[in-house]
């Protein structure tokens, strides 16, 4: 029987990432829809693709945010030389004990960054898919799990070509929500000019007096707690039909899987807590829409020389299908 999550239950949750916004913005201007995701995520217990010019924050983002929602946090930098060992960990020969001894690579952790995963080759960019989808590792035939929270961050540069290996589409699939990271308006770049000639961007400084907003056991205690904010079957009906819209589009040759119907589910719920409500309605919905199915939808090859983009795609389907 599902209990119903209480107003107070969604206070403690709104209230919590009003405070993780409010630290973070002593440092950070903008981005405020990566920080939203990030949260998003890891309380639906999923994975973040995001993909960006450099120089837009999303590394300094994602290390923030890892401090002040209490998690351990290691960052993985791709290149095409790392191996998946390098990853996921090795069994070493120690001379003393006279045995192999497991060495546990930077995946076992609470908050991890890949940073340029399609910098990886194919084989090592496998060795993300079992904790990602199964939340364990397996070394030497021997599987180990991963403590929970767990969330992978993985950046891309979409515009470099050279030395790169595009992430396949059941890769892709495994992420939960993606972002697209863009350059500031031209106030917020002001901004930051002027928080650098006042030295408020020193990094030092900053990630040393930041204090945890949450702690590990709050946020599985959230997680399980947004389970129970209820979704009526209209609102269900209507994941249902955007996700099958998306399957039907003249311009797309390949739709939203099943992941992605589960993606807004548990992201709505979410969503609706951080809004202070027990129950979801469809701007919930519409909002995650586009994070949800962006990084999912293959445009025909037409469509692709066109220059048209997934999520205008997302944003057609959302003007075209009834809202309940």
């Amino acid at each position: 029987m599902t209990i119903a999550i209480s107003d107070r239950e969604c206070e403690a949750i709104a209230g919590k990432y009003e405070k993780i916004c409010r630290e973070a913005g002593r440092l950070i201007v903008g981005n405020a829809d990566l920080l939203e995701i990030v949260f998003v995520a890891l309380l639906a217990d999923g994975h973040v693709l995001v993909e960006g010019i450099p120089g837009t924050a999303k590394s300094t983002i994602v290390k923030t945010a890892a401090r002040l929602m209490g998690c351990d946090f290691r960052r993985v930098q791709c290149a095409v030389d790392t191996q998946p060992a390098d990853i996921i960990g090795v069994r070493v020969w120690d001379q003393q004990e006279r045995d192999f001894v497991l060495r546990r690579g930077p995946i076992f952790t609470n908050i991890m960054l890949i940073d340029e995963i399609n910098r990886l080759p194919p084989k090592s960019q496998s060795a993300f898919i079992e904790a990602m989808g199964e939340r364990q590792a397996t070394i030497d035939g021997i599987t180990l799990p991963i403590d929970r929270p767990y969330i992978a961050i993985a950046t891309q540069n979409p515009f470099e070509r050279e030395g790169t290996f595009p992430l396949i589409e059941a890769q892709k699939d495994r992420f939960m929500f993606s972002n697209r990271s863009q350059f500031l308006s031209g106030d917020a770049e002001l901004e930051i000019i002027r928080r650098e000639q006042s030295g408020m961007l020193d990094w030092a400084s900053y990630i040393a007096s930041l204090q945890p907003v949450l702690q590990k056991e709050d946020i599985l205690r959230f997680s399980r707690t947004v389970r129970n904010v209820h979704i009526e079957d209209a609102v269900l009906a209507y994941i249902r039909d955007l996700v099958i819209a998306t399957r039907s589009h003249s311009d797309v040759q390949l739709g939203v899987s099943a992941r992605g119907s589960i993606a807004l589910v548990r992201g709505a719920r979410v969503l609706a807590a951080m809004d202070r409500r027990p129950f979801v309605i469809p701007d919930d919905v519409k909002k995650l829409a586009v994070p949800a199915f962006q990084h999912r939808v293959v445009l025909t090859r037409e469509a692709g020389i066109s220059g048209i983009s997934p999520s205008r795609i997302v944003g057609e389907i959302l003007d075209s299908v009834e809202v309940p």
